[in-house]
């Protein structure tokens, strides 16, 4: 069993950063796949990154490419979201999870964190 805990959201001002982080229970963190996902409000969970075992490959939602970077730190047991450029349509719960292959869908992930909300004004 994983545990997932997620930190780093809050109200930020158009343009501006924020960092997520997700720390994760267990020795096995680096076995895994890693993605982010988002809910906006009143719509349904999407894709936002994914990041391999190694760290070395990524893949990103094409509106977020080039504001986002996911990355991942084993010996920590975390793996993060750099944020920059925020937009009000950026605005969701952003939750990471576990999978044990590559993949862009939720369905395919075995471990949820809680959430933890970004709102961004314009």
């Amino acid at each position: 069993q994983v545990q997932l805990v997620e930190s780093g959201g809050g109200l930020v001002q158009a343009g501006g950063s924020l960092r997520l982080s997700c720390v994760a229970s267990g020795s096995t963190f680096s076995r895994y796949y890693w993605g982010w996902f988002r809910q906006p409000p009143g719509k349904v969970r999407e894709f936002v990154a994914r990041i391999g075992v190694s760290g070395s490959s990524q893949a990103y939602a094409d509106f977020v490419k080039g504001r986002f970077t996911i990355s991942r730190d084993n010996a920590k047991n975390t793996v993060s979201l750099q944020m920059h450029s925020l937009k009000p349509e950026d605005t969701a719960v952003y939750y990471c999870a576990a999978a044990t292959f590559a993949s862009s869908q939720a369905q395919h992930y075995d471990y949820w964190g809680q959430g933890t909300q970004v709102t961004v004004s314009s």
